[in-house]
């Protein structure tokens, strides 16, 4: 295709029918994305494996997200202009690992495309690399490539953590803070976190949902402190008296095991320690988001940590992982 195709394809007018799509729209990120389209007068119809955690007279509709029945995801899409895709796996868990939700992601993808689907914007992850070691990240990669071999106009968002509403990475590390005499830092704790609040990825959603060109960014907020001064800073937010310990990388998830054990819950991984330690939940670009984490903290300090978000009790549908 030359340049001049290339413009006209770009600049080609999208039939609006009103109506998007989320995958997960009851779920972490699916509900903030889900909750600004409805705020903006969009008809919105999910796709997910929960329906039952719709509460009350929900104004969403409710279809099955069932990567076995090809043919129901295709009348599951049709009509719809946008898909805001926010489906993934945190680790492997009973039958699902990363290479089948890389499976998964391309079968929607394929779906979306035969019932003509005009838009898609994709949740990713920073630093997605198909060389990488870790099955997270080289799977993300393979779910872009994957969409970008679809032809359908695409964005891609790229948050590295999600901080705001019921998020599980920062409220569960005040838990910790709060019922643990120690705290365990691995290494140096100088490998830094660059978040975006939850709401602001979803406005940056549909921002991005008007537009027509293919797209990738970074999806971060204007704040990255190492993970020490994170974890001090919450320490001081909720008046924890934990004693911070440095342990060494390779011991962490070690005791991240032995206390997700105690509490029934996963943690943290080895792989996710790996990425935080490798710098992959960083990066270098301006901010894309607007609200500073350690304002969000001072500002929701007293409900932060007072229960524990068990990830495993969640709906294995879509990344939580803080995202």
């Amino acid at each position: 295709m030359n340049s001049d195709s290339a413009t006209a394809l770009q600049s080609a007018p999208v039939t609006d029918t009103g109506l998007d799509a989320v995958t997960g729209a009851f779920s972490y990120s699916g509900r903030a994305i889900a909750t600004a389209l409805t705020d903006s007068g969009r008809q919105v119809r999910t796709l997910t494996g929960h329906p039952n955690r719709a509460t009350g007279a929900s104004p969403i509709e409710i279809r099955p997200l069932d990567f076995d029945d090809q043919i129901g995801l295709v009348a599951s899409l049709e009509g719809v202009t946008t898909l805001y895709n926010t489906y993934w796996v945190r680790f492997a868990h009973q039958r699902i690992d990363h290479d089948l939700a890389v499976e998964n992601s391309r079968t929607l993808f394929q779906a979306a495309r035969r019932a003509g689907v005009e838009r898609i914007v994709h949740v990713s992850i920073t630093h997605p690399s198909v060389d990488s070691p870790l099955p997270y990240f080289r799977g993300k990669a393979l779910v872009e490539r994957a969409l970008a071999e679809t032809g359908v106009s695409y964005a891609v968002l790229r948050p590295a953590i999600l901080f705001g509403g019921d998020g599980v990475l920062l409220n569960n590390i005040a838990w910790l803070l709060r019922h643990l005499p120690v705290f365990a830092i691995g290494g140096r704790g100088d490998y830094r976190i660059r978040g975006i609040h939850v709401d602001d990825l979803a406005q940056l959603c549909l921002e991005k949902g008007t537009e027509r060109g293919d797209s990738v960014i970074d999806a971060v907020g204007p704040e990255r402190p190492t993970f020490l001064e994170l974890v001090n800073s919450i320490k001081k937010a909720v008046g924890s008296r934990s004693l911070l310990v440095h342990v060494p990388g390779a011991v962490l998830p070690l005791f991240s095991r032995a206390v997700g054990t105690a509490i029934g819950d996963v943690l943290l991984t080895r792989d996710e320690y790996r990425a935080m330690a490798d710098g992959l939940a960083d990066t270098d670009g301006s901010a894309t988001g607007p609200t500073a984490l350690s304002d969000w903290l001072v500002e929701n300090a007293p409900g932060l940590g007072l229960t524990y978000a068990n990830e495993l009790k969640r709906p294995f549908d879509t990344a939580n992982c803080g995202r």
